[in-house]
């Protein structure tokens, strides 16, 4: 019998408020989902060059009681419809509903899931058998790359959503900065080589 060692998957991981979608602090609606016209044009580029695209997003507006964890589904939802017209899909949406500080009690935890810790990208490692190696986050927050940097891959920030806000400490940290996701991501491609990062 002839074994075939299964090929291992590339990966895009995406922040989803303020880099797929519009920045709406603690987005509690369907209704308020736009995705940014420069992501559909990222997530073409990945398509392309077969990324496995994975949205890793903190949401702990459910452990601080702003809206209840059945909303997320719904948002993501949206996200899909809108990228359907595309012929575009996110593969997978990991989020984490916990907050430390939170106000409701079942979600007040600290976990290994709420970035920057790296639980939800090393749980797509081994849901679709990612070489990080190959791999890549874009972020707008500091924690989004910390969490790129505790699993092993890079971290791209994007000065979207409150990337702005954190542009001068990552810089001083050693990671990039580009306008938005097109740029973050045709820079990524470009490189060739993961090094560079």
């Amino acid at each position: 019998m002839k074994f075939v060692e299964n090929k291992k998957s590339k990966a895009c991981f995406l922040d989803r408020d303020g880099v797929l979608i519009e920045e709406v602090n603690y987005l509690s609606s369907p209704e308020q989902v736009k995705v940014f016209p420069e992501a559909i044009r990222a997530l073409i580029l990945l398509k392309k060059n077969n990324y496995k695209i994975i949205v890793v997003t903190n949401q702990g507006g459910v452990a601080r009681g702003f809206f209840t964890e059945n909303v997320i589904p719904l948002v993501h939802e949206e996200i899909d419809r809108q990228l359907e017209k595309y012929e575009l899909r996110v593969d997978h949406y990991y989020y984490c509903p916990h907050h430390p500080a939170g106000s409701v009690k079942e979600y007040s935890i600290k976990c290994e899931c709420r970035k920057p810790m790296p639980g939800m990208i090393l749980q797509a490692v081994q849901d679709y058998n990612i070489d990080l190696n190959s791999s890549f986050l874009v972020g707008d927050k500091k924690t989004d790359l910390l969490a790129a940097k505790n699993a092993g891959c890079p971290g791209l920030l994007v000065e979207t959503g409150h990337g702005k806000e954190h542009k001068k400490e990552s810089l001083v940290n050693g990671f990039l900065a580009f306008s938005n996701i097109e740029q973050a991501v045709v820079s990524f491609l470009n490189s060739g080589d993961v090094e560079n990062y």
